[in-house]
């Protein structure tokens, strides 16, 4: 599963994927599961992303500290972890067109939500709020961020404060899917080594790839950045939602 080729696949995958989602705050994360769910089972592709996006959100975070909104990054996880509570009951692991057709959907839905009734991720209560719907997102798609950037989009935050704020409460929701996915993997002994292996390093790759972005962040506006992306994730939505229905109509 792990030749040499899929190693080097996954080392530009990890830095790419990282390098975009270091400069939008998303997007990489959805083109990472999309490569991972192509080699390897729901649950253990799950945990791989999760794993390479806590590194990669964990650096950002880092990169950006003084930056960070503390408050938003607490309730944000006590509601990710309220999810995985809710949702360790279920024991519950998608098809994979299902994962895609949701990835491919939530940025179109997100981006339609009304101006004058959009959350915001700094008032009282959203933050738990987007923890929640954000952890039953990463136990369902694998990823969040289409579904939180309509809590970010119209805060008035700077690209920066989104960016590390975003990442620092990422970590929170990453963990959660770990920890769920992790137990609903089939006989895993045996094989937590070499795949523990592999996870670290496309995480030193992916931390590599949050490395590079910081420059041209630095370089963007708030205006490009939020304009940006929103055209990402639409063109990403857009793939996920063609692979979805031609894995649905070739069954």
């Amino acid at each position: 599963m792990f030749s040499v080729p899929v190693l080097v696949a996954l080392a530009a995958v990890a830095v790419v994927t990282s390098f975009i989602s270091g400069i939008f705050g998303m997007a990489g994360g959805m083109l990472l599961i999309g490569f991972l769910l192509a080699l390897l089972p729901v649950p253990v592709a799950m945990v791989f992303h999760g794993v390479i996006q806590i590194a990669a959100n964990a650096w950002r975070a880092w990169l950006w500290r003084h930056h960070v909104n503390w408050r938003v990054v607490l309730n944000f996880g006590l509601g990710s972890g309220a999810s995985l509570l809710a949702f360790s009951s279920l024991d519950f692991v998608p098809d994979k067109a299902m994962v895609l057709m949701v990835l491919g959907l939530t940025p179109f839905v997100a981006l339609s939500v009304p101006q004058r009734i959009a959350p915001n991720i700094e008032r009282g209560g959203q933050a738990f709020l987007a923890g929640a719907i954000g952890g039953a997102m990463q136990l369902v798609s694998g990823v969040t961020g289409p579904v939180l950037d309509i809590f970010y989009v119209r805060t008035g935050m700077t690209r920066q404060v989104n960016i590390s704020t975003k990442a620092a409460a990422q970590v929170l929701g990453h963990l959660t899917k770990v920890t769920y996915f992790a137990g609903l993997i089939d006989n895993p002994a045996g094989r937590d080594a070499a795949q523990w292996l592999v996870m670290g390093y496309a995480a030193v790759f992916a931390i590599l790839g949050t490395t590079l972005s910081r420059r041209f962040l630095d370089r963007m506006s708030d205006k490009q950045f939020y304009r940006w992306t929103r055209r990402v994730i639409l063109v990403i939505g857009t793939v996920y939602i063609v692979q979805a229905v031609w894995m649905m109509v070739t069954r």
